[in-house]
């Protein structure tokens, strides 16, 4: 089956998750919506020829009898299951609509089985209809009081009814079957790092490239010592030792005479 909506990314139910804006334009154009509305169309069309030129009365009668052979269980019966149809075809609309916000997976599930249960049971009372009205027409006197078309139109749009919700149900049938197989609720999950990698899977070491050491050239300089210039000073040394005395005698006591011997 295509699918009837375009999610672009996890979905469930055949929406997407809440979050996003409403795109009328793309909702107009999906497959269901399309035929939601013709549903909608033929449900009023039924109804309506009935209401409108269903009830006739003969010339020998004052009261108006239903078209289809007098029946009026059979003109009940189309009308409660045209305005039952085009009510509800209103309703799964707005439903429709409201779908992709919401965030409760539960709901959408109700909504969805909702859908395809009352799309079932629709194309099965619609058949029932058909059947109903095409045996009463078959069996309806000719005459020329009779509006035929109103009862032809009756019949045909009971029939195309038959297939809109039939396909209407194949549709609520993917979407259920989409939710049971793909739906998830989001649960935490803590990544194993591997062991036997030097880093986490997550993380991507930086490339380290080198630079490229130029050391710097020194130029010795030559050193020059100062030169300074001693200037003559003609103050006494004071720190000069006197000059030893050498012409002195020395001093030898008068008193004393060396022994003779």
């Amino acid at each position: 089956m295509a699918d009837m909506e375009e999610t672009g990314g996890v979905s469930a139910y055949g929406a997407a998750f809440a979050g996003g804006g409403f795109d009328f334009y793309k909702f107009i154009r999906q497959p269901q919506t399309i035929v939601r509305f013709l549903s909608w169309i033929f449900a009023m069309v039924v109804f309506a020829c009935i209401t409108g030129e269903g009830y006739v009365n003969t010339h020998y009668e004052a009261e108006a009898k239903c078209i289809f052979n007098h029946n009026d269980s059979a003109c009940h019966y189309a009308v409660g299951i045209g305005v039952i149809a085009f009510l509800a075809c209103v309703a799964f609309l707005v439903l429709d609509v409201y779908l992709p916000f919401m965030s409760n997976v539960e709901e959408r599930k109700f909504a969805v089985i909702a859908d395809l249960g009352f799309s079932g049971v629709w194309t099965f009372l619609w058949f029932v209809c058909f059947c109903l009205l095409a045996s009463q027409w078959s069996k309806t006197p000719d005459d020329h009081s009779i509006p035929k078309d109103a009862a032809r139109a009756s019949i045909a749009f009971s029939f195309f009814s038959i297939a809109t919700w039939g396909i209407l149900t194949y549709f609520a049938l993917g979407r259920f079957r989409h939710g049971i197989n793909d739906v998830a609720i989001p649960t935490y999950t803590e990544t194993v790092p591997d062991i036997a990698t030097p880093y986490p899977p997550t993380y991507a070491p930086t490339s380290y490239n080198p630079t490229t050491y130029t050391p710097t050239t020194y130029t010795p300089t030559t050193y020059t010592p100062t030169t300074y210039t001693a200037y003559p000073s003609n103050l006494p040394d004071i720190q000069q030792q006197p000059p030893l005395a050498q012409n002195l005698p020395p001093k030898v006591d008068a008193g004393y005479q060396p022994p003779s011997y």
